[in-house]
């Protein structure tokens, strides 16, 4: 059953989440009696975030916060400004939350936020007053020990120091742990803007070495060429592999060689986007999908592999740097034609990882070097693979499964270990 205010669709984030939740239920044995609470976000918040524009008009924006689940420890999952942002989005991106943090075993919840707006339509000033006064909105249900933010689709450093601070404000004392992902002289850490796709990455280079797929020559497509996507890209690169697509909101470009990308992401960092690289072809949207190569990065947005592309895709393997990029038809479809996933909630959770080591560095006031963090990571992400991988060789299921096994089981053991209060 799912909440009553949301009917969701087999295909929609939240429907997709569920049939996940689902696909695990066999092997859960005894914990499978409190599986219910994974269906069921622990508390939802939606807020009205009314601010004056520049031009003296009052806009009112709608704002939310889920936290999915508070067992393991504070929530934890990143704000993201977006026009097309709801509240069963954020459900499921909450969800799927809780499930990569229990997957790499970080003493989190799972939590998201979000606000339906267009930033690209609002001057600076007035993207700080929406930051500020979201941030007070929902400041009754964060906290360094309660739930803590951090950046996501079109948000950054910047609007974390504005949520520190009006956060700090509020309760009358710096409170630098409320959020991560906040820049370096506030309490960041060295490390966090790559380490999303740093954990694309360090788990794609694991996955390919069981499929004996050399790294070197390998032929890569990224969709989203934004943080992740291209600090990934870059990685792939400096290994010796070969960008050979790419796709965002522009456009999408190919090049049968690779890219320079030495010169594509100084490009995107110019004009906002791939479209219009001088090393590259123009190609028609769709036919990314259709684009030959080794390894697909898909780190846009949510339901972008469809039943349709997966059956053209000619990948061996997906490498999940988005949230839910994947619909439930097309993961079938996938694993019946031997393209191996490796699913966003342990492929992306690079970010989480050192969003934790960030939120332990503030408690503790000592602060890593960036190869301290990063072998830290490396640690973490390829230690969490084995133990998924085996799960999914002992029980003959996908990654994606295995890992849901992996977490929901640590998840309902906490739920059953801490019981019902009161």
């Amino acid at each position: 059953m799912s909440l009553s205010y949301v009917t969701p669709t087999t295909d929609s984030p939240w429907g997709t989440f569920l049939s996940q939740i689902d696909r695990v239920l066999p092997y859960l044995g005894r914990l499978e009696r409190w599986a219910e609470t994974l269906r069921r976000p622990k508390r939802t918040l939606i807020v009205d975030v009314p601010i004056e524009l520049d031009d003296g008009t009052i806009g009112h924006f709608e704002g939310f916060r889920v936290q999915h689940s508070l067992t393991r420890g504070p929530g934890k999952g990143g704000v993201r400004y977006h026009p097309d942002v709801t509240l069963e989005e954020v459900m499921a991106l909450a969800g799927w939350m809780s499930i990569k943090n229990a997957a790499v075993n970080l003493p989190y919840g799972g939590a998201k936020g979000g606000i339906r707006v267009d930033p690209k339509k609002l001057s600076m000033k007035e993207l700080e007053k929406l930051t500020r006064r979201y941030t007070s909105e929902i400041g009754i249900i964060i906290g360094p020990q309660q739930d803590i933010p951090a950046p996501d689709v079109n948000t950054n450093a910047q609007i974390m120091a504005w949520m520190m601070d009006t956060y700090s404000m509020n309760v009358g004392a710096t409170a630098t742990g409320v959020v991560t992902g906040k820049p370096i002289n506030l309490g960041g850490s060295l490390g966090r803007v790559k380490a999303t796709g740093r954990g694309v990455f360090v788990t794609g280079r694991e996955a390919a070495r069981r499929l004996n797929l050399p790294i070197d020559g390998a032929r890569v497509a990224v969709q989203g060429f934004g943080n992740v996507g291209a600090s990934a890209a870059e990685l792939f690169g400096q290994a010796g592999a070969k960008i050979v697509a790419a796709q965002d909101h522009t456009g999408s470009i190919f090049n049968d060689h690779g890219f320079d990308l030495s010169k594509l992401i100084p490009h995107v960092k110019a004009t906002g986007g791939v479209a219009g690289f001088a090393g590259a072809e123009r190609m028609v949207d769709e036919e990314f999908w259709d684009t030959r190569c080794d390894i697909l990065i898909p780190a846009a947005l949510e339901g972008q592999i469809t039943a349709d592309r997966a059956r053209r895709l000619k990948a061996r393997m997906v490498l999940e740097g988005a949230n839910g990029p994947t619909m439930s038809s097309a993961d079938d479809i996938m694993s019946e034609r031997g393209i191996l996933v490796v699913p966003d909630v342990i492929c992306n959770a690079g970010g989480v990882t050192v969003s934790y080591f960030e939120w332990v560095q503030d408690f503790s006031s000592f602060f890593w070097t960036e190869d301290e963090i990063n072998v830290r990571l490396d640690k973490i992400m390829v230690g969490a693979l084995k133990n998924i991988w085996d799960t999914a060789d002992r029980h003959k299921i996908t990654l994606r499964t295995a890992t849901f096994a992996v977490a929901c089981e640590r998840i309902l053991s906490a739920r059953e270990e801490r019981g019902l209060y009161p």
